[in-house]
């Protein structure tokens, strides 16, 4: 009888079908949809060369639900608002290893989800997610007890602004708002050069998000806008809010020359 039991459940738990149809192509990048859920929610998936990866849209991706809560980091946020509320301060809270580590695992759940954001053209959705992950380096900052863990989050913060960043960009050139989105990025490169100033283990890393951005928006610069003076006066007005003087000057020549 027992045989016949095991028999029974073969093939119970093979997801063959639902990977033969959906394919892994390796020549793209990412492979992301959404499928409607059981319970009538709509769920991301990222095609894996091995299987397939779900994830919740709303609250924490992985659908847990931590002490009750939406997500481990609300759990902890709560606790210390609570003890600010009784004690008049939240400082004596601290994340011990475990704690950090768990944060982090949960982190990268978030990571992942905003990634397929992206990629599915919901820049809403992904710059809450990355803004949700930046939350967390704060709270990390303030309540971790060992400087090694602020330190394995904070190496990150740099990439999730620029992120946070692009999110806010996107979002913008899909209402066609080049001044906005110009905008977006230069307070992004503003905030992540200041993050390189401070004293810390971020000083010595090369700025690639910075020069991405720069870039990025002189591309923006020279595609949505129409007129080659409109077009200058886009850059020099960039370059001014990057104190990009030496730069700002090349281009006020060029605004001289074209009056001419």
């Amino acid at each position: 009888m027992l045989w016949k039991k095991k028999r029974k459940l073969w093939g119970k738990y093979d997801i063959s079908p639902v990977l033969k149809s959906w394919e892994y192509d390796l020549r793209q990048d990412m492979m992301v949809r959404r499928v409607p859920g059981k319970d009538g929610k709509m769920k991301v998936q990222m095609r894996l060369d091995l299987g397939i990866l779900q994830m919740e849209e709303e609250g924490r991706p992985d659908g847990k639900k931590p002490h009750g809560m939406e997500s481990l980091l609300t759990y902890f946020e709560n606790i210390t608002k609570r003890l600010a509320v009784k004690q008049g301060s939240a400082s004596d809270f601290k994340l011990d290893k475990d704690d950090c580590y768990a944060l982090q695992q949960e982190g990268i759940q978030f990571y992942y989800r905003y990634l397929c954001f992206f990629q599915l053209g919901d820049y809403k959705r992904a710059e809450r997610d990355t803004a949700r992950n930046l939350r967390l380096f704060d709270f990390v900052k303030r309540h971790a007890s060992d400087k090694h863990n602020i330190e394995e989050f904070e190496q990150y913060r740099p990439y999730v602004m620029m992120m946070n960043t692009r999110a806010k960009v996107l979002n913008a050139l899909k209402s066609k708002d080049t001044r906005t989105a110009v905008n977006e990025i230069n307070q992004g490169i503003t905030k992540i050069e200041n993050e390189y100033e401070k004293d810390g283990p971020l000083s010595s890393h090369p700025k690639t998000e910075v020069a991405f951005l720069k870039n990025w928006a002189e591309e923006i610069i020279k595609r949505f806008t129409p007129t080659k003076k409109q077009r200058l006066n886009e850059e020099l007005r960039s370059a001014v809010e990057n104190e990009e003087f030496e730069k700002a000057a090349k281009i006020r020549d060029k605004l001289n020359k074209l009056k001419q």
